[in-house]
């Protein structure tokens, strides 16, 4: 058995679709949805996540700032832009780009960024409300995983889901979209003993580690649902996630690639919750 690809680039683009012409009829009432990205340093990959949201912004519309600052910035010019943009009528989404160079404290300024405006869904309210259940704007990668799964035709009610990995990022937010859902949900670690037999348990396997190739066809139930949410550069240069997926698909049910499974959702969910920050700012939500 060769298991169907859950492909997240076709998805990403279904769902900017519907984004681009929600943004044509808020244009008719003089709404442009504004996003704001602040890149400190010169981190390689962050620079390609920050082109590859400028991008994104300009395809769908919406007006777009991006602050290039030099790694020297100090956290207090930075909270000072924060400030600047948590008052700017322009911008409905502010996103400071991860990590920031040692010298900065990164909870001072994520804490800094308007609740209303924070698209990466990391502030303490919306991570919170996500824990209780109220509305909030979402963190992308998880809500991006999520909707991979619905839109694979998979009912999340009554399923067992494991999720390998505990990251503030991915792990923790991910395991409560799926309680949300209705999911059981068991979530392994670095300290999770007998973690193949319980991965083997599951309906839905979510797995964020940052271990290339980890996970094998052994810790994988047959016809299971499996999300890989690793990025891990090889030595050849060449992308692999934390599923082994030339040994995994061979027993697996619906699973995602990498490249082109859940790394094409995360900015196209960034997009949305901006879409979403600024109905609610202009009174449309």
């Amino acid at each position: 058995m060769t298991a169907s690809i859950i492909n997240g680039k076709q998805v990403s683009e279904d769902i900017r679709a519907g984004i681009a012409a929600e943004v044509k009829e808020l244009a008719a009432k003089g709404v442009t949805p504004g996003l704001a990205v602040v890149l400190v340093g010169e981190d390689p990959a962050s620079q390609v996540y920050v082109r590859n949201k400028e991008k994104a912004c300009h395809d769908l519309g919406y007006y777009s700032e991006v602050h290039r600052l030099p790694a020297s910035t100090t956290q207090e010019d930075l909270l000072a832009l924060v400030d600047k943009l948590n008052k700017q009528d322009t911008i409905d989404g502010i996103l400071v780009q991860l990590p920031l160079p040692g010298h900065i404290d990164e909870k001072a300024v994520i804490n800094a960024i308007a609740v209303d405006k924070d698209v990466d869904g990391f502030h303490p309210v919306n991570v919170g409300n996500l824990v209780i259940g109220d509305d909030s704007l979402l963190p992308c990668t998880p809500a991006g995983v999520i909707e991979l799964i619905k839109r694979a035709g998979v009912e999340l009610a009554g399923k067992h889901a494991v999720v390998i990995g505990r990251s503030n990022i991915v792990g923790k937010p991910v395991s409560l979209l799926l309680q949300r859902e209705n999911a059981t949900v068991t979530m392994c670690h670095s300290r999770t003993i007998g973690m193949a037999d319980i991965a083997r348990q599951a309906d839905i396997l979510v797995v964020a580690i940052g271990r290339a190739n980890f996970i094998d066809a052994s810790f994988v139930k047959p016809g299971a649902v499996v999300i890989d949410v690793g990025m891990n550069r090889l030595e050849n240069g060449k992308l692999a996630g934390d599923v082994d997926f030339e040994s995994v698909k061979e027993v697996s049910g619906p699973i995602t690639p990498v490249p082109g499974g859940v790394g094409p959702m995360t900015i196209t969910m960034l997009m949305q919750n901006t879409l979403i920050a600024a109905k609610r700012h202009h009174g449309l939500a």
